[in-house]
């Protein structure tokens, strides 16, 4: 039966939800091998898979564990997913953001495998910041002060994290339909009215071009209103580092410097202007524009960052101890120009190999290390000018130059 499944999608046939169900819940159950299961994602990311059948499958891994039932909260939930990327610390600023808006959020986050940490991560480098919040504690928060950012319940999708430990090992990740069911089941799951999704598009992101980024946000649009639910997306630059930081504790001082208003010409306030203004408008049935003046006056009022330490407090983090590395190095420019390209992909394996992310699950974080960038895409450089501070802590790697950066 297994082995007919798989050779049927080999065959670039569609399969029943019968099917679907019997090979990925077989799967969870440990009734089907990793070598099975294997064949049969290298088959779907080849072969793709029909509209009905990502119905279906999103349909399998949702039912796979619990739904979080938050229809007793006043207001309309909006939830946001980032597809990822290098410097990405966008929930750490939107989510305050939103909820000083009036909006309620509970965002649940993951953490990060490969080149920097993931949101759990960063949150994780404030001292005593707890991620492990129990379904009641989510709930008696979010009605308390209006936002939370915690880490997955362990009984949310549950076929969601079997199945993407093996598309990690086995090169599937990059499937769009893949990619599709495993973001849309955690948000449905996790009891989102509308979604806000923002898809990374570039040579530091899942997706280089923007053709395939279409295709997957036209994709998770299907399924939400398969589903009831109102689905956005946003599709953002990541052949760049997203902002000027990349490593858990930088990018935690990043976020509350924006949140301050400190940080003002920054592709990163930019970004997060429009995903916070994007789940406003969502949450508050209002004209985009309308929810941008909230948006931006709670930056401006101070309001935006209040939310942010109450979270912290609430859930026991310690802002004062958020700390980097005292081991510096300075990336001087060889010569004078203009900054024409900042490599996302490139900055990321930098970052990794200072230890401010991981490649398996078994590695350790540093949170204190990583990556400043003191210049941007775009600026004038003269020759000797710091474009970049490294944060490390056991050794530098070998500097390619030219990997890196390219001015003229």
């Amino acid at each position: 039966m297994i082995l007919d499944i798989i050779n049927k999608k080999r065959l670039g046939k569609e399969l029943s939800y019968q099917e679907l169900d019997t090979i990925f819940n077989g799967y969870l159950k440990g009734d089907v091998a990793d070598y099975q299961m294997s064949a049969l994602l290298m088959a779907i990311c080849i072969n793709g898979m029909t509209d009905e059948e990502i119905f279906a499958l999103t349909k399998i891994f949702i039912d796979s564990g619990d739904i979080l039932d938050f229809s007793d909260l006043p207001g309309i939930k909006v939830d946001k997913h980032s597809t990822g990327g290098i410097g990405d610390k966008t929930t750490l600023v939107i989510v305050p953001i939103v909820a000083a808006c009036g909006c309620p959020v509970v965002k649940m986050s993951g953490r990060g495998l490969g080149y920097t940490g993931g949101t759990i991560d960063k949150l994780e480098s404030i001292p005593g910041y707890r991620i492990d919040l129990s379904d009641d504690e989510i709930l008696k928060q979010v009605y308390d002060i209006g936002l939370v950012v915690t880490g997955q319940t362990g009984d949310l999708v549950p076929m969601d994290k079997a199945i993407y430990a093996l598309r990690d090992v086995t090169s599937t990740v990059s499937s769009i339909p893949l990619i599709a069911s495993s973001i849309m089941s955690k948000k449905i799951a996790g009891g989102a009215d509308k979604i806000l999704i923002d898809i990374k598009v570039g040579n530091g992101a899942l997706l280089s071009n923007r053709e395939d980024a279409k295709k997957l946000g036209d994709l998770m649009i299907r399924i939400g209103e398969y589903y009831g639910r109102e689905v956005r997306t946003i599709l953002s630059d990541m052949n760049t580092p997203l902002g000027k930081t990349i490593g858990n504790s930088l990018e935690v001082l990043e976020a509350i410097d924006v949140l301050r208003g400190v940080e003002k010409d920054n592709p990163l306030v930019d970004l997060c202007v429009t995903l916070a203004s994007n789940m406003v408008s969502m949450s508050l049935d209002i004209p985009v524009k309308e929810a941008k003046e909230k948006v931006l006056e709670v930056i401006q009022n101070g309001s935006a960052y209040h939310k942010f330490e109450e979270m912290v407090q609430r859930q026991g983090g310690n802002l004062s101890k958020v700390k980097v590395s005292n081991h510096v190095y300075f990336l001087k420019s060889p010569k004078k120009g203009v900054i024409q390209k900042i490599d996302a992909l490139e900055f990321g394996k930098l970052a990794l190999y200072l230890g401010a992310g991981k490649m398996s699950m078994d590695d350790s974080i540093d949170y204190t290390v990583g990556v400043k960038l003191n210049k941007l895409l775009g600026e004038t450089v003269k020759k000797g000018e710091v474009l970049a501070t490294l944060y490390y802590k056991k050794k530098l790697p070998e500097i390619v130059f030219d990997n890196l950066y390219k001015i003229d």
